[in-house]
């Protein structure tokens, strides 16, 4: 049974975990990121106060939802999420997607492709228009650059931030002892992999097991490359799920 490393926050890798060993992978636990709500969200309130000034409202990341919407339940804006007053919501990927509808919220748009590069085409005419984009601190900036591009005026707010976590010596035991598989859903878990092995006396590009290095979409795989990782494999669709099913036709 193949060992595959998990990178990925804590909290967020029970169901990933879980689809592996279903698939018939051995799932290892070793989380290097952790997501921390920022601890000024004031931009984020004075948003909402004005909420129906915006066009739209773009998530990209399931990590964005909730910080979102566990601030916005918090401090009472609930009302205002009412439709007609909500600006209209896109999503980028399918779990974006599905945290929003947990919530409740309709998404009004969702790119085929799961990068920020394909949500400009779905939004329509955005001249003069405002979308709010509440998101990482260290997000890319690409999606900003295009809408501004298009005429539309952006209001980005950082309203969380991804830092280290430190496995613990279980899981660094378990990376020592050689995994098939080395997981990367995103650039910052490809970053902290490598500070945090080095830092340990560990080469991450000469494992034990001589690992496949396996990222969830082109944007990592960029980052990966750029690191030195090789063997790389990359997700056809851009999720966990197809992740999955990508290692089972390379493996």
């Amino acid at each position: 049974m193949s060992k595959v490393l998990i990178t990925r926050p804590r909290k967020q890798s029970q169901s990933f975990a879980d689809a592996l060993r279903r698939a018939g992978f051995e799932p290892i636990f070793f989380p290097i990121i952790q997501i921390r709500p920022m601890k000024d969200l004031s931009a984020l309130d004075e948003a909402m106060a004005q909420i129906v000034s915006y066009e739209w409202i773009i998530f990209s990341s399931t990590n964005a939802v909730d910080v979102f919407f566990d601030f916005v339940v918090g401090v009472q804006h609930a009302a205002p999420l009412q439709r007609p007053r909500w600006p209209k919501i896109a999503a980028i990927g399918s779990k974006t997607e599905a945290s929003l509808r947990s919530r409740g919220v309709v998404v009004d748009f969702i790119p085929e492709e799961y990068i920020g590069e394909a949500i400009l085409p779905g939004l329509g005419g955005i001249q003069d228009k405002w979308i709010l984009l509440p998101r990482a601190k260290a997000a890319r900036e690409v999606v900003p650059r295009e809408i501004t591009k298009a005429g539309g005026i952006v209001h980005e707010i950082a309203i969380y931030e991804t830092v280290t976590a430190e496995p613990t010596p279980t899981e660094w035991d378990a990376l020592r002892a050689g995994v098939d598989v080395v997981t990367f859903t995103s650039p910052s878990t490809v970053t902290n992999f490598v500070k945090l092995t080095k830092a340990a006396e560990i080469n991450p590009f000469n494992l034990t097991g001589n690992p496949v290095f396996a990222c969830i979409g082109p944007i990592t795989e960029k980052a990966a490359k750029k690191a030195g990782f090789s063997p790389i494999v990359v997700a056809e669709t851009y999720t966990t799920d197809g992740l999955i099913d990508t290692l089972c036709k390379k493996l």
